[in-house]
């Protein structure tokens, strides 16, 4: 999965934390499409309008002629919409009463727009997905998704300098990520011995893995929990890299500039999804992909990752729901899953497409389906997107040293108590 993606999908909050003040959930008396339908043998015909946004939607035409071809007279009509106008677009149709029947639909927009959703058939299967997964489609315990693709961060090191350094495997404990951290720049010769975000867009929830793998939760049911002592410990432990001089807490969030920074030896570290695989093996050429693998995240407490992704909705409004849950019926099957990763690099949500030699073959894949056992589904609370973007802030004082964890999340639970849970 590209960068671009994984961005548009998780860390939205640049974009649309303007366009989500308005934002709430409508009341249950308010909220449609609640009762539960069943399927059951309906059959899929005539015409399917979906959207789905950037390289999915480009992707998705051709994709979907196996579905047509599998059910005579259907016709999938797919529109492409670039990420930066689809929330705006879905927010106008919604209101107009003029919806695609089936759409794509990032994780951290679940709860804006989920009043608007079918609730998904209880025929159809949903056993099968990551538990982060189904969360994430899930709103006021109504299931209202069905998962399509997943991402989450793991760790990239290089083997090479590893090995000067000392290192023959891929560090296991917080601990031991720290002391490798450090000898890669002591004894591997590196400037910085791992990258971590230090600031801007996304990076909050960039940073997440380290308080929740400490045992830290974002919410409860009554409200935030972001001062907690596990949010606290979870934080230093991010900053000491910061404090020692093994991060750069001046790097910045230029395109590409991670990249170089990991194929030159610079900085052979990083925490990051699936999609920089293809970055690093662009720019490193032929042989780089020898140089480094991917590991799970160190553990403290637990290792847990930040979950993003996409689920696939219908919409009240769709003037073909039938054909369109066959439709996400079929694409969330693991065998499609499987396909749509080779064409696409999406993670499969379903678990046993896992278990296919596409995904089981590769080495460097394998962490990413261990690190999705374990992980986290982004919030449901629609003011999740302007809390991250609080918490951006709070991370740049953070690696700047220019306040502690404990004073900047006090200060960021004020702010996420100032705005609710929506």
């Amino acid at each position: 999965m590209r960068r671009s993606r994984m961005l548009a999908v998780v860390g939205a909050a640049a974009v649309i934390s303007l366009t989500l003040a308005g934002c709430g959930r409508a009341s249950d008396s308010e909220a449609g499409a609640a009762e539960a339908t069943t399927l059951g043998d309906a059959e899929a015909t005539g015409t399917v309008t979906m959207w789905a946004m950037g390289a999915e939607g480009e992707e998705l035409p051709a994709f979907v002629s196996a579905f047509e071809e599998a059910n005579p007279g259907v016709t999938v009509d797919v529109t492409a919409i670039p990420w930066d106008a689809a929330h705006n677009k879905f927010q106008t149709a919604i209101a107009a009463g003029k919806t695609p029947d089936i759409a794509m639909m990032g994780s951290t927009w679940m709860s804006d727009f989920s009043d608007a959703f079918q609730t998904v058939p209880t025929d159809l299967d949903t056993s099968d997905f990551f538990d982060s997964a189904l969360e994430s489609a899930t709103i006021d315990d109504r299931a209202v998704g069905v998962p399509w693709y997943v991402d989450t961060r793991v760790l990239y090191y290089r083997t090479d300098v590893a090995a000067t350094a000392g290192w023959d495997s891929a560090p296991t404990t917080w601990d031991e990520l720290s002391q490798m951290a450090s000898d890669m720049q002591t004894k591997g010769g590196a400037d910085w011995g791992i990258r971590l975000i230090a600031g801007g867009n996304d990076s909050f929830q960039g940073s997440l893995w380290a308080p929740l793998s400490s045992g830290a939760s974002l919410e409860a049911d009554d409200g935030w929990t972001l001062d907690t002592p596990e949010m606290v410990a979870g934080f230093e432990y991010y900053q000491s890299f910061f404090a020692d001089g093994i991060a750069d807490p001046n790097a910045g969030n230029a395109s590409g500039a991670q990249e170089v920074a990991f194929v030159n030896g610079s900085t052979p570290m990083l925490i990051e999804g699936p999609f920089e695989r293809g970055q690093l093996d662009e720019i490193g050429g032929d042989g780089f992909s020898d140089k480094y693998t991917t590991a799970v995240l160190p553990t403290d407490e637990s290792s847990t990752s930040f979950s993003g992704g996409a689920n696939l909705v219908v919409f009240d409004d769709a003037e073909n729901p039938t054909a369109a849950w066959r439709l996400a019926e079929w694409l969330s099957n693991a065998d499609t899953q499987t396909d749509w990763f080779e064409t696409t690099g999406d993670l499969p949500a379903a678990q046993t497409s896992w278990d296919d030699a596409a995904l089981s073959s590769d080495e460097k894949l394998q962490p990413f389906g261990e690190q999705l056992k374990t992980a986290v589904a982004p919030p449901s609370a629609t003011t999740w997107v302007q809390v991250a973007a609080a918490g951006d802030t709070m991370v740049e004082q953070i690696t700047q040293q220019r306040t502690t964890p404990a004073e900047g999340l006090a200060a960021l639970q004020k702010t996420a108590d100032s705005l609710g849970l929506g």
